[in-house]
């Protein structure tokens, strides 16, 4: 398809010179929408409104009738509507019934039957529902029998559900009618004007909307738990399944929104525009959350709680009510032209979500939760093979999601932090209000926000644009200094280039902290705030300061950069981490000990010393978290490697770290955190013995609540290691609860296992495209198919799997390869894996952008343990 669009544009630009206008090429015949066909239909088509009636059963599929109305530039060219694998029932097109033109994908609206000005557009049809997540998708309650649908569009499904101009700069209003079954609440974009009854059920009348892109509005329906509150300056209300309903704490949803929309209404100097804030916890969500304009929905998985939510599961709540809050502003309010400016909208949210929840909520440490998680996951992600700039190219949708990573949220993020650092706090909120208020209800570009930011700055900024959101990779930074008679003599900070192929060097403004090891442990002695670019930048300001023990180039975390510790700062840190009292230089210091693992400076074995020898008296919880990540990825760097005697000493001794601590904890929040680190590191006949005691109350941790969900991670992780009896247990268990969540962890806990015969079982499953079970319970399997230390189970199917990638590829779509790619591509840390990754590179050239890349990743993450390995046994 692009090598025909370039194709055409050429010869239309050489037929130009010959003809007054020459005819478009039609779109193509597939699933997706290209950039080049949105922009020529958004020429054409202004003014949509649609009137959407739907019919809802709560059997597999639905009926509906779309009238939409719209003006039109021009009749000289067919038109086309989104609708996918939908059956037509009629189409009615300026009052005249039409024959449907559809291939499934799309109606073409011949010429003849449009007119210039206003046009009317009817189409009735039916639809199964979507069992993957996407369009309006239906779940049957296993507990109870009852049926729940909710409705997600992003990035372009909008059209799986209802016909519609599927794109984002071709925003509507919305008039919704729904019949439900008579137990039914439904939810929409406004609230509902009237609900009346009528044969079979209840009809819902909901006034016409504000103008929203089509994947903005939503519409939910089902006999869902509603709770409401009132107190605030926007009505709030929260939905769930009956089911799980006693798992939900509506007081504290309630709280963070209402202090989120205060926060924003203040900060933005623009109220919520869209009346009332309705959130709903939905199953088998793809994603974590999603900004439909007032009607927000919340997968279950991270959200519902069988016990009292820790201080981390607040904050990761606080944290997501208030990222999709950001959204109702920028994204719903004012959006992107076209899925290329995703990134914007994504890491918008995900800075303003951090800032609300640090100024907004009990939770001021939140900054420091975003450097240990979001920060640190995109420098992985920009040091791969597959980094790519924070914009790009979006050829069409079926790329709309490629670049959705970590690079998008978090990095877009920190540079939006550190711009906000360079402009000043008051000058970029300024700047962002002008936006807000100049495109309210329009779609927008990079260009116009960037605009407003330079204009409320009066500086140009197209230099930082083209560095920082149009050039891939990441800078390092380092301290060049030396010191005589105890005093700092030079001080220079040197940016380097990530490679020969990523030369950029950016500016940006950050803090070079030094500091003193004394009695009262490692203190700040001097912090300079410097705006540095190019190679290298003299600071003057440090010259004559006392010689330090140690010096940090990003003190506070201003910058998006990695720091390069010179030698005697790393070893400060190394030897020192207990008497460093800031939590979050603390943290970076872990890091970086943690980056030498990564980059095979410092041995993994000796990290794991430092580990031992400091988790334990750590009492900064979200750090203690970090630390814990970090024991469980060596830990799989561990198993990957294969079974040694270093493994067997050094996983007796965290089996030991994290039970002990489990019991001595007197706080819930660190024996929790402590507990579960155990039942993952759990892998020796006596550890897994504790936990079979634990499972039925032979042993006690004094404190700990053995909930359901701990239940199922005991068994899951009983059945990963085929503890005797364990199998039993597990089915036990499944008796024992029927919910939803408890399927799924009972597939987790069944795929796991090291048995050849369930894994062939489920790998046939998984490889049916066309299987009833939802895609939910589908990726739960995929992602337990492999577990590290299962290498020869993992091999046995290895090689087919990967000279079945591109088959599995091209009949799969995007929503599927992005867990396949994630979990079924063969990594082995051996030489030899390499080496069969690396031809598979050379032979699969014709993947799609996303599973190349996961291929990609794959090989340079299996060098990367290759090297870690090596670093081990040299030392």
């Amino acid at each position: 398809m692009k090598k025909y669009i370039i194709a055409t544009a050429v010869t239309l630009a050489f037929a130009g010179a010959h003809a007054a206008a020459a005819t478009p090429a039609p779109r193509a015949e597939n699933a997706f929408l290209s950039q080049t066909d949105a922009a020529a239909r958004s020429e054409r088509v202004s003014n949509v409104d649609y009137t959407l009636e739907f019919t809802l059963t709560g059997k597999e599929s639905f009926s509906g009738a779309t009238t939409l109305s719209f003006d039109l530039k021009d009749a000289s060219q067919p038109l086309t509507i989104d609708l996918d694998k939908a059956t037509i029932a009629s189409l009615t097109v300026n009052g005249k019934n039409v024959t449907p033109q559809y291939n499934n994908w799309f109606i073409t609206l011949a010429a003849a039957d449009l007119k210039a000005g206003r046009n009317t557009v009817t189409i009735a049809y039916s639809r199964l529902h979507s069992t993957n997540g996407e369009g309006l998708h239906r779940m049957v309650d296993p507990v109870d029998g009852r049926v729940y649908t909710y409705s997600h569009f992003e990035p372009a499904a909008a059209h799986q559900m209802f016909p519609v101009f599927d794109q984002p700069d071709l925003k509507g209003t919305y008039q919704v009618t729904v019949t439900t079954p008579a137990d039914w609440v439904a939810v929409s974009t406004m609230r509902e004007s009237g609900v009346q009854d009528v044969e079979g059920g209840k009809k819902w009348t909901f006034p016409r909307s504000k103008k929203l892109s089509p994947y903005n509005f939503s519409m939910h329906a089902g006999p869902y738990k509603v709770w409401e509150d009132n107190s605030g300056k926007y009505p709030m209300r929260l939905f769930a399944r009956q089911s799980v309903a006693s798992q939900v704490s509506p007081q504290d949803w309630f709280r963070y929104t209402k202090q989120g929309l205060t926060f924003f209404d203040e900060y933005f100097g623009i109220p919520y525009q869209f009346e009332k804030y309705d959130q709903l916890l939905v199953p088998d969500f793809l994603y974590g959350a999603m900004e439909n304009a007032a009607a927000i929905t919340f997968g279950e998985g991270s959200f519902l709680h069988k016990e009292e939510m820790t201080t981390a599961q607040k904050q990761s709540l606080a944290g997501v009510i208030m990222h999709e809050m950001a959204h109702q502003w920028f994204g719903d309010l004012v959006t992107m032209k076209w899925w290329n400016g995703l990134w914007l909208n994504e890491s918008f949210a995900s800075f303003m979500g951090t800032l609300a929840t640090a100024e907004a909520t009990e939770f001021t440490n939140t900054w420091q939760s975003f450097y240990s998680g979001g920060k640190q996951a995109a420098y992985t992600q920009d040091q791969r093979v597959t980094t790519h700039a924070i914009e790009t190219p979006v050829p069409s949708t079926a790329n709309a999601f490629d670049n959705i990573d970590a690079i998008t949220y978090s990095k877009g993020a920190s540079t939006l932090k550190q711009l906000r650092h360079l402009l000043g706090e008051e000058v970029f909120r300024k700047g962002v209000h002008n936006y807000l208020v100049k495109y309210q209800y329009q779609n927008a570009t990079l260009d116009n926000f960037i605009g407003s930011l330079g204009e409320a700055a009066n500086r140009d900024l197209s230099g930082w644009t083209k560095e920082w959101l149009y050039e891939a990779g990441v800078n390092t930074i380092a301290a060049d200094y030396s010191c005589s008679a105890g005093k700092v003599n030079s001080f220079t900070l040197r940016q380097t280039a990530q490679s020969q192929e990523l030369p950029t060097l950016r500016e940006q403004r950050v803090q070079i902290g030094l500091f003193q090891l004394g009695a009262q442990g490692l203190t700040l002695s001097k912090n300079v705030a410097v705006t540095y670019k190019g190679a290298a930048t003299v600071v003057p300001e440090l010259k004559g300061a006392a010689c330090p023990d140690l010096v940090y180039p990003n003190y506070q975390d201003w910058g998006f950069v990695q720091v390069q510790l010179d030698k005697k700062s790393f070893a400060t840190a190394q030897s020192s981490l207990s008497k460093v009292d800031d939590p979050l230089l603390r943290s970076m210091l872990w890091q970086s000990l943690w980056d030498g693992v990564r980059n095979a400076k410092l041995p993994l074995n000796e990290y794991l010393k430092t580990a031992l020898a400091n988790a334990p008296s750590e009492k900064n919880y979200t750090l203690l978290g970090d630390i814990l990540e970090k024991v469980h990825a060596s830990d799989n760097y561990l198993r990957l490697m294969g079974p040694s005697a270093y493994r067997s000493k050094v996983g007796a001794q965290l089996e030991k770290m994290a039970f002990d601590a489990a019991n001595a904890a007197t706080d819930k929040n660190f024996q929790r955190r402590w507990f579960s680190s155990f039942v993952g590191l759990a892998s020796s006949p006596a550890a897994l013995k504790q936990l079979a005691d634990i499972l039925d109350g032979k042993l006690v941790v004094p404190g700990l609540n053995v909930s359901q969900d701990v239940r199922w991670d005991i068994i899951r992780r009983l059945n990963r290691f085929a503890y005797p009896g364990s199998e039993a247990l597990l089915a036990a268990e499944q008796e024992r609860d029927k919910s939803d969540s408890g399927q799924q962890a009972a597939i987790a806990a069944t795929v796991i296992r090291p048995d050849a015969k369930v894994k062939a079982e489920w790998a046939a499953t998984i490889a049916d495209l066309k299987t009833k079970l939802p895609f939910s319970k589908v990726r739960t399997a995929m992602g337990s198919m492999f577990p590290a230390e299962q290498g020869a189970l993992n091999e046995k199917t290895a090689a087919q799997r990967l000279a079945t990638l591109g088959e599995v590829d091209k009949a799969a779509g995007p929503v599927y390869m992005r867990a396949y790619g994630a979990s079924h591509i063969p990594a082995a840390c051996t030489p030899a894996s390499v080496k069969r990754l690396d031809d598979a590179v050379a032979k699969l050239t014709d993947l799609s952008t996303n599973t190349r890349r996961w291929l990609l990743v794959a090989k340079q993450e299996d060098e990367r343990c290759v090297a870690i390995k090596k670093a081990m046994t040299a030392h």
